[in-house]
């Protein structure tokens, strides 16, 4: 019996990095995976790697900025599995660092990194209050705890998932629904490798414990956090950054 085992559950991003570590973690403890996002090849390719260990998951493409892709994932999942238990909203990203008055990007990187989330957690929770009980796992960053000068839209939007996480929970916390956030440090993604020219050390002298982070280590504290181990948290941001945001 896995942590997840029963439940259904979706990802945003799934195709790539974090995303594609979380749902095949889920898979492997249990639950049945939507797949969900732009790129339908990647996601075919995560869906196979789920079915080879004997999972289920499906596919299902769209652009998460688009508030119907995000209501559409949700009943994608109740009529593929019978249920939405889970859900990790994790798409997101940013461009190349430049000063605010430099950038032309900002609406972009808002849609994505916030908008999307809060279409996403808005019909996750109108599903989930139907059968009393969920958990949501919202992608923060560390940027969403501190500030990072040339990213500013990117941290705007982080710090904005935070709020909506520590807000929502509060509704929902007499409805059997818990909502939490993990905020990665720098992770070794293909956005993350992007950045650093390649480079998956260059952050490594900065961070406490000498490495940047791996997704599959930001893919089990999203297990953790949506399954029954977690059940008296709710509202809470559970930093995976090798002590980055400590001091």
């Amino acid at each position: 019996m896995g942590a997840l085992t029963g439940k259904a559950g979706l990802v945003t991003g799934a195709g790539s990095g974090m995303g594609r570590a979380a749902a095949l973690a889920m898979a492997r403890e249990g639950a049945a995976v939507v797949l969900v996002g732009r790129r339908v090849a990647l996601l075919e390719a995560v869906q196979r790697e789920i079915a080879d260990f004997g999972g289920r998951a499906v596919v299902y493409p769209g652009d998460v900025t688009d508030r119907a892709v995000a209501m559409g994932a949700v009943d994608a999942c109740i009529a593929a599995f019978g249920a939405l238990d889970c859900a990790f909203n994790n798409a997101g990203g940013h461009g190349d660092p430049a000063p605010i008055d430099a950038t032309d990007d900002d609406d972009a990187v808002i849609d994505l990194n916030f908008r999307a989330v809060m279409w996403g957690v808005k019909y996750q929770v109108a599903a989930m209050r139907r059968k009393g009980r969920g958990a949501i796992v919202n992608n923060a960053s560390i940027f969403g705890l501190k500030g990072m000068p040339g990213i500013a839209a990117y941290c705007a939007s982080k710090f904005a998932v935070v709020g909506l996480t520590k807000a929502v929970a509060l509704e929902c916390a007499g409805a059997g629904i818990r909502i939490n956030a993990v905020a990665p440090g720098g992770t070794e993604t293909p956005n993350f490798l992007r950045v650093m020219d390649g480079d998956a050390h260059a952050m490594d002298a900065m961070v406490p414990m000498g490495r940047i982070g791996q997704p599959d280590e930001v893919a089990r504290a999203v297990v953790w956090l949506m399954s029954d181990a977690a059940g008296y948290v709710t509202g809470s941001v559970l930093s995976v950054d090798g002590g980055l945001s400590a001091g």
